[in-house]
């Protein structure tokens, strides 16, 4: 495990995320508001990338093969938007997401393979949910500051648009804290003794575990809180407030997923 493995997967899941998420905005957000954060999805992915390949001799696996044409298409889309295949615009992103989703499982797929001992059938899904709700999570909770704050570029859009992107980063935040909640159940409960690889239980109650409380306090706790704040902000259409919010939000939600990637890579626990 190194940090530069770390950052890959954030970064990768990130950009993935941000893709996905652009899916259910609005086209009334503006032109400039897609090649933004196109051109942000873009650049995560190439610099995740980067990341990936830093190590000398490093071979190419197929979850690679599929976020190099999720990067690619996703470059394609940030170059062309409001210029060219404007009528085709949903499909370019469209594709550029699925082929991102389908890497971030194939990750979770491999990473899972490689646990000792030789992962179930559990395990292997637990980490791919891990790893797809987390890119959910993060794209969610990025594009919602961003679109908070556009209310300043084009104070004439519609609250709704908030709220609605608001709403899917709390069911994101749902689904990944039951992700979460099963995996740390999952391990604790099918623990053996002689398996020869140490217990979660003991892990989270030693000093290592403060990495664990500190993702549970900071990625699931804090963005809980302050999702629900947003929310009934952004229904009371104080749109500067909800975004002063939601950039707390993102920053919570970063260091927590930042952590989870660390436990999962030195735990074999998908939290």
């Amino acid at each position: 495990m190194s940090l530069s493995t770390v950052l890959f997967f954030f970064l990768a899941h990130l950009g993935v995320g941000i893709a996905f998420t652009l899916l259910f905005v609005p086209r009334d957000a503006g032109v400039k508001f897609f090649r933004f954060n196109g051109g942000l999805a873009a650049i995560l992915l190439v610099i995740a990338l980067a990341f990936r390949f830093q190590a000398a001799g490093s071979g190419v696996s197929t979850s690679d093969w599929w976020l190099i044409a999720s990067t690619a298409v996703t470059v394609f889309y940030w170059a062309t938007i409001g210029r060219a295949f404007t009528t085709a615009r949903m499909a370019i992103l469209g594709c550029a997401a699925s082929t991102g989703l389908i890497a971030v499982a194939l990750q979770g797929v491999e990473i899972a393979s490689g646990f000792t001992p030789g992962p179930s059938a559990a395990v292997v899904a637990l980490t791919v949910l891990s790893f797809l709700t987390s890119a959910a999570m993060l794209g969610g909770a990025c594009t919602a500051m961003i679109l908070g704050h556009w209310y300043l570029v084009i104070p004439s859009m519609e609250v709704a648009y908030l709220q609605s992107i608001v709403k899917g980063h709390i069911g994101s935040m749902l689904a990944r804290i039951a992700v979460v909640g099963a995996a740390v159940w999952f391990a604790i409960a099918t623990w053996q003794a002689d398996s020869g690889v140490p217990s979660f239980r003991h892990y989270i109650f030693s000093v290592d575990g403060i990495f664990f409380w500190q993702r549970v306090l900071f990625g699931l706790a804090g963005p809980a809180v302050l999702s629900y704040l947003t929310w009934q902000t952004a229904k009371i259409r104080s749109t500067q407030s909800a975004t002063g919010i939601l950039y707390v939000d993102f920053f919570t939600v970063v260091v927590g997923e930042v952590l989870a990637k660390y436990i999962v890579l030195a735990t074999h626990v998908p939290v």
